[in-house]
């Protein structure tokens, strides 16, 4: 087979690769070793938890909110078997559309195992199983002008607590349960651990959650840390923060997962599960790199250049294999990029830019740069805070929780920073994005018309106490 563009790696970052290359007259090949495309994102990852998140809200609004609404249930339970059901299907239909779209660009689809064996020649051994492009004769090799490594990442353990998946679990796991458990201790309150551990704990768990560090989603903003801890023990998850697990043993009835707190105390926390959610690591296992003359750094990641291109000319990487923020979005921008140099364009992405969410409930999103760092830099700012409580929408939805606000440099008025959380965060943050794109100042945000009563008000208000203090509505 001989194409212009080889992408190893289906998931978002991949696919989205594939799909723009294809889009601007190139032969594309993309190789993915699992029998579905969409990568960890569609299969493991966003798509999957967003559905349980949603179905687990659900369930909550109803048990704690529909009464105040008028709204009377008898006899209200979780079928968890049916809302993992409904999981699968929308994973399922998610990752045959991704199919569709190979079609739709004349794509070749490649079922197998992706590896060097130069800078210009790629092996697929194909998959047990694989029908298709690559599965005639067990091996196919590839003559290609140009390849894009979107490998992805996969889930960190740690040397004392090693993923078992039965009672040691990752986020793949913790996915398909084969039942609600009573008990759940969750390693890590960044936004996987979070994430899930809502999902669980609004499904009547008792979550426990510990953090190495002082303060959950650490990444972010301190002011959304402390408002989402806020939140979530509201929801009944119990937090123990600064504490470092020290062991974690698994029996055939349960865990126990032994720490030590901030103070020093040593905890013995017993539970039915333990979700690990420490993080992930680049997936660059089978690639045979050295064929190609490339080389992982110390932390395993795949180094490229602003143009994410690899020391090796025409080998270029993306998304979670090359580091920095490890989102789905961040990997199709990057993806669009690669492809768009490709056909000679000079196509933009600033990953200062690059919107982060956690989809609890608030939502908590941001952008650009926090408080915490604008004060670490020295940076002169002004700060502009809106609660969601004070807009008629939130009111009328009960929506009591989360802010706004909207950070700006103190001479030019020019947003330096977004942080959110409250109703639709995730949606929201995408008006502090583009607003920042075009270099906006908070005055600029202030002026235009939005629509009453909706919870994007809060942006407007929050831009007018940055601009004068001038909130209207507050």
């Amino acid at each position: 087979m001989k194409v212009d563009v080889t992408v190893i790696g289906g998931g978002p970052g991949g696919y989205v690769a594939a799909i723009r290359c294809a889009q601007l007259g190139m032969k594309v090949a993309l190789v993915e070793q699992y029998e579905r495309l969409g990568g960890t994102c569609t299969n493991v990852g966003c798509i999957p938890s967003k559905a349980l998140l949603d179905s687990s809200e659900r369930y909550h609004e109803a048990r704690t909110h529909f009464a105040a609404h008028g709204i009377g249930l008898d006899n209200l339970r979780v079928d968890w078997p049916v809302m993992r059901a409904r999981k699968d299907k929308v994973v399922q239909l998610t990752a045959l559309g991704i199919d569709k779209l190979m079609e739709k660009n004349g794509i070749a689809r490649l079922h197998g195992t992706g590896r060097f064996l130069s800078a210009t020649r790629v092996a697929v051994d194909a998959a047990a199983g694989a029908a298709g492009a690559g599965a005639a004769g067990g091996t196919t090799e590839i003559e290609t002008g140009k390849v894009i490594v979107a490998t992805g990442s996969k889930p960190f353990d740690l040397p004392f607590c090693r993923i078992d998946k039965e009672r040691i679990i990752s986020s793949t796991e913790a996915l398909s349960l084969p039942e609600i458990p009573r008990k759940l201790v969750v390693i890590g309150a960044g936004v996987i651990g979070l994430e899930l551990g809502s999902v669980f704990a609004r499904l009547g768990t008792q979550v426990t959650v510990v953090e190495a560090l002082e303060r959950c989603i650490p990444g972010m903003d301190a002011e959304l840390s402390k408002e989402l801890e806020r939140s979530l023990k509201k929801l009944g998850i119990t937090f123990h923060l600064g504490a470092k697990v020290s062991q974690v043993e698994a029996g055939p009835e349960g865990v126990v997962v032994k720490a030590t707190s901030a103070k020093g105390k040593e905890l013995e926390l017993a539970a039915d599960r333990c979700l690990v959610a420490i993080g992930r690591k680049p997936n660059t296992r089978g690639l045979a790199l050295e064929a190609a003359g490339l080389e992982t750094d110390a932390r395993g990641f795949l180094p490229v250049d602003a143009h994410l291109e690899t020391k090796v000319p025409g080998i270029f990487a993306i998304g979670d294999v090359i580091g920095g923020a490890m989102l789905a979005h961040k990997a199709e921008e990057e993806g669009v990029f690669v492809a768009e140099r490709l056909a000679g364009q000079r196509p933009h992405l600033n990953h200062h830019l690059i919107p982060g969410v956690v989809y609890t409930w608030p939502e908590v999103a941001a952008v650009g740069s926090s408080e915490d760092e604008l004060k670490a830099a020295g940076h002169a700012y002004k700060k502009g805070s809106f609660p969601f409580i004070a807009l008629g929408r939130a009111r009328a939805a009960g929506e009591k929780e989360g802010f706004v606000k909207i950070l700006a440099d103190a001479a030019t008025d020019e947003v330096l920073g977004v942080q959110m959380i409250g109703p639709r965060a995730a949606d929201l943050i995408a008006e502090a994005v583009l607003a920042m794109e075009y270099k906006a100042s908070a005055e600029d945000i202030a002026r235009v018309c939005h629509a009453h009563p909706t919870y994007a008000e809060a942006v407007k208000e929050a831009a007018l106490a940055a601009t004068d203090n001038r909130a209207l509505h507050l």
